[in-house]
């Protein structure tokens, strides 16, 4: 088992103002899966992924990771889980405007102290990985299309091997023709091996995973299984 969340809440807290975000929640995802979860605004999807990347703990219940309980983990050791287990693809791209395509996906490389030659073997591994074209390899991310720079993102999110990928509407600022592309990627990731969490409110988008969980108000209404498709 990869993950497994059990009985979590969130409880934001605002003055005397509370705001509760997830009630309850509990699933598991093994190694190799490809999960979308879906709800509407205010579901408490991005919540949920911010606890599933580490990036935030729950009020209450328990995040298991491969066996380890991370609801008990320190601030340090959660950066350290971010850095060598978790790849993150943001709508935004978070590119470095002014840096090229190789060194965008060779900066987690420079602060975790790879050597200049690994780290451009791993970079450019990681390109072929997200079909990106290698005669862009050394254009500056902001002469790229948008499609282009989530191709960049993508590689950028596999360069430390991660053992999840996190994708948080991947495809939110891209047409549809483009988030198609983007999508198969993700799909062609997913046959390679590497697990993924998708998150999204569009159905269509969901659809392109393997299962399923779909939020509201903060609780899992359901869970559904996709069809393997038939070409």
């Amino acid at each position: 088992m990869l993950i497994e969340i059990k009985n979590v809440t969130k409880v934001f807290k605002s003055g005397e103002v509370e705001t509760v975000a997830l009630r309850g929640v509990s699933f598991s995802i093994e190694k190799g899966e490809f999960v979308a979860i879906m709800g509407p605004s205010g579901s408490g999807k991005s919540t949920l992924m911010h606890i599933l990347g580490c990036l935030d703990k729950p009020t209450s219940g328990q995040y298991f990771f491969e066996g380890k309980d991370v609801s008990k983990l320190s601030d340090d050791q959660l950066a350290e889980m971010r850095k060598r287990k978790i790849g993150f693809v943001f709508q935004q791209f978070n590119l470095l405007p002014r840096a090229t395509v190789l060194r965008n996906v060779m900066l987690p490389l420079i602060y975790a102290g790879v050597s200049k030659q690994k780290r451009e073997e791993i970079a450019k591994s990681a390109l072929r990985a997200s079909a990106f074209p290698e005669e862009f390899w050394y254009h500056l991310s902001n002469q790229l299309s948008g499609g282009m720079m989530q191709r960049v993102a993508i590689a950028r999110a596999l360069v430390n091997d991660p053992v999840l990928i996190l994708a948080d509407e991947p495809t939110g600022n891209l047409d549809s023709k483009t988030g198609e592309q983007i999508l198969e990627t993700f799909e062609n990731l997913n046959k390679q091996g590497r697990t993924i969490v998708l998150v999204t409110h569009e159905k269509y988008i969901a659809q392109r995973a393997k299962r399923i969980i779909f939020l509201k108000d903060g609780q899992i209404i359901s869970e559904t299984k996709i069809k393997e498709k038939k070409f």
